[in-house]
């Protein structure tokens, strides 16, 4: 961890340069998600208005196909962490998008099928995700697994969960995974969920006493129950007001739990148990990686850039917000973001 240190100090006290990326543009639209299944095809989601659209690309990012409607779910949730949400297995994929009345719809698309179908809602209790901020993950064997924000007890946001059995036609049971001893979590900071195997991990913001710290909380058997929630990093954050950004998460292949986050103007990295490491100024942090590459995505001004725990390097991707990465099994890098309302994407070789 004191390498780790150093390394980013160090990192601080250089400037970052531009490199000279190539940037291609998708479509219009907003808040893109990607997924990338086990035959290595990357999906990627956003939403225009009330219409949700996926692209695929099976070159490993290098191009992808027109953008195919998958549905249009009015008064659809869209912009600051809302919007449509996706992830891959082996044989479907999944996708949810919420409407401002608090239902989950999700759609499915599974085997050779081309076309998406809708399957329903996810939440089993109409009406009770209205904020509109939830994620979604899976396993290589076909499990889905959602987190959201619920307001069935007592109309304040508590943390629930279902899953999705590989072969099932239909989400489980929700229920509570997480409930705040002090009336309600974080009412407008998106849950992060990530999965390896029966390991499943939630990373919340939570409200305790006025202070908005990530709290995460883990399960061993998919999910069928989570254990106590435990706070990740040592410092804290008071704060009257939401600060809209939930971080995100990952498993690596070692069952290893990293996580990033905001407090308040800077990013940090932290491991469950273990002092937090701050990054840099910047916000809508995300992560992904594997058991020996961890890559942290940021938006820092106008610029959205990628920082690597494993050689310290801090590479500017763009402009925009809302960058998510890809690790792909080639240890080629996929990136996607939002700019002026059009999903951009770079292949990093």
């Amino acid at each position: 961890m004191r390498k780790i240190l150093i390394g980013f100090l160090i990192l601080a006290s250089t400037v970052s340069s531009w490199s000279q990326t190539k940037v291609s543009t998708i479509s219009q639209g907003e808040q893109p998600q990607a997924s990338l299944d086990t035959k290595g095809l990357i999906r990627v989601v956003f939403g225009q208005v009330d219409k949700v659209f996926c692209v695929t690309s099976n070159d490993g990012g290098l191009t992808f196909s027109n953008p195919v409607l998958v549905a249009e779910v009015p008064g659809m949730h869209l912009g600051m962490s809302r919007g449509p949400q996706i992830a891959s297995s082996d044989t479907k994929s999944v996708i949810t998008a919420m409407d401002k009345t608090g239902n989950i719809h999700w759609f499915e698309l599974s085997g050779k099928s081309t076309s998406w179908k809708a399957k329903g809602v996810v939440n089993d209790q109409i009406g009770t995700a209205p904020e509109g901020l939830m994620s979604i993950a899976a396993d290589k064997k076909d499990n889905f697994y959602a987190v959201w924000l619920d307001t069935r007890i007592g109309k304040r946001n508590q943390i629930y969960f279902s899953s999705l059995s590989e072969g099932g036609s239909n989400w489980s049971k929700n229920h509570l995974a997480y409930q705040s001893p002090d009336e309600h979590v974080c009412e407008c900071c998106k849950p992060s969920i990530a999965v390896n195997g029966t390991e499943v991990a939630i990373m919340f913001r939570n409200w305790l006493d006025g202070s908005r710290d990530l709290y995460l909380t883990k399960s061993s058997d998919r999910g069928k129950s989570f254990g106590i929630a435990q706070k990740l990093g040592l410092g804290t954050w008071k704060l009257e007001g939401c600060p809209m950004d939930g971080g995100g998460i990952v498993i690596d292949d070692a069952k290893g739990i990293h996580t990033t986050w905001r407090r308040e103007g800077m990013v940090y990295y932290s491991k469950p148990g273990a002092v937090e490491v701050k990054i840099g100024e910047g916000r809508n942090s995300s992560i992904s990686g594997t058991s020996d590459t961890i890559l942290i995505s940021m938006q820092s001004g106008d610029a959205v850039k990628s920082v690597s725990l494993t050689d310290k390097y801090d590479n500017t991707i763009g402009k925009g917000s809302y960058l998510k990465s890809i690790i792909l099994d080639d240890k080629t890098v996929f990136y996607i973001w939002e700019q002026d309302r059009q999903i951009k994407f770079h292949k990093a070789e």
